[in-house]
């Protein structure tokens, strides 16, 4: 039953966020408007560069959104039809997907105790394993991976690393940001993420000026130049609008997102005492930008989810299933590398709490409370 005097604590807050930022948004709606040019433009350009220097890269590209992101990423680094991607079973489908989508076979390898790709696993793997060419891992929940470690891998065993970044921008590993290990990184600009616009939209990033060339041409259907097509290319371009609400609007407050973010988890982290609900600890010397606050609850857990519906307090699960495990996957090949029965535990037991920049140290004490209030 939901208590009748609260307000409703949502699990993302875009109302709130247009409040904040509606005037800017609307002064860079004109802009554009007035510029009379609508693609790949000079906003474009601008935010790719303001971009880059966040992600602390060499060249960041603009593009439709995270999944052309990642299959851009792994088409720019040479993928063939058939090739073998080690990758992870929790995570968005889209991070499949794209894999697919680009020609390759993912191979599933179970994740850890923080929900990350096991790299002691994936390292275990390849050793036997030579005819897997790539590796997409996931910086989960806005956690970062153990970039050292992953590090060695791709040294190790050769393999090209394509970083999925969509939900951990800013997000580090012993001072190192994500996205600096692999040959390219990706992102995407979907509203919920920690660097979200008002639609869809994504972005290769990456240290080799080469690679962004080639990923600047594959975006705009394989154009070098134009109407001369050198490769079978997409139709996946960030538009003049979105990059001028990144740049002016959103961008400008990703630090002060993050910081509000990571002050949340801080007190969830402190004050969350419940028994069956227990927090997957942060990868360790990772400098995490929360993205999501999963808790894995030992018991029912749509029940403890109506008891945070009945106290006006939002969820979500993410995810609610393995993308092996998907019926689209049927038709597509791909390989389970072991057992995935970490990554089950997180499919069967995470719920996510709220923790968008927008919740008032009220809100975060209600979340608490009915948290900690649940009787199981």
């Amino acid at each position: 039953m939901k208590e009748p005097n609260l307000s409703e604590i949502a699990l993302n807050d875009f109302r709130a966020l247009w409040r904040d930022i509606g005037g800017e948004v609307l002064r860079a709606t004109e802009r554009v408007g007035e510029s009379g040019w609508y693609i790949l433009g000079g906003e474009v350009a601008a935010f790719e560069k303001s971009f880059a220097q966040t992600c602390r890269a060499k060249a960041a590209v603009g593009c439709a959104n995270g999944l052309d992101a990642i299959e851009l990423g792994l088409r720019a680094a040479g993928i063939r039809p058939g090739d073998r991607v080690l990758t992870t079973p929790l995570s968005a489908f889209a991070t499949t997907l794209a894999i697919v989508r680009a020609g390759g076979v993912p191979v599933f390898v179970d994740v850890d105790g923080s929900g990350l790709m096991n790299l002691d696993l994936a390292s275990q793997l390849l050793q036997t394993r030579p005819d897997i060419r790539f590796l997409v891992p996931v910086h989960l929940y806005g956690h970062a991976l153990d970039l050292a470690r992953l590090a060695e891998i791709r040294d190790r065993f050769g393999v090209l690393v394509i970083e999925d970044c969509a939900q951990a921008v800013g997000a580090a590993s012993g001072g190192q940001p994500v996205g600096s290990v692999g040959s390219l990184a990706a992102t995407s600009f979907y509203p919920t993420k920690n660097l979200g616009c008002l639609g869809d939209g994504g972005a290769v990033f990456t240290n080799d000026d080469a690679l962004a060339e080639k990923v600047r041409m594959l975006r705009d259907y394989g154009q070098s130049t134009k109407y001369n097509h050198a490769a079978l290319g997409l139709n996946s371009r960030l538009d003049e609008l979105q990059a001028a609400i990144l740049l002016t609007a959103l961008l400008p407050r990703l630090a002060k997102f993050t910081a509000r973010r990571q002050a949340i988890a801080a007190r969830y982290l402190a004050k969350l005492r419940h028994p069956c609900l227990v927090i997957p600890p942060a990868p360790a010397h990772s400098a995490s930008v929360w993205h999501l606050f999963p808790v894995i609850v030992e018991g029912d857990r749509e029940r403890f989810r109506q008891h945070l519906s009945g106290q006006r307090v939002g969820s979500a699960v993410h995810y609610p299933g393995l993308i092996p495990e998907q019926p689209a996957m049927k038709a597509a090949p791909c390989e389970t590398a072991g057992s995935l029965a970490v990554a089950g535990r997180f499919a069967q037991r995470e719920v996510s709490l709220p923790i968008h920049p927008y919740l008032s140290e009220d809100d975060v004490s209600r979340v608490i409370e009915a948290c900690n209030r649940w009787e199981n």
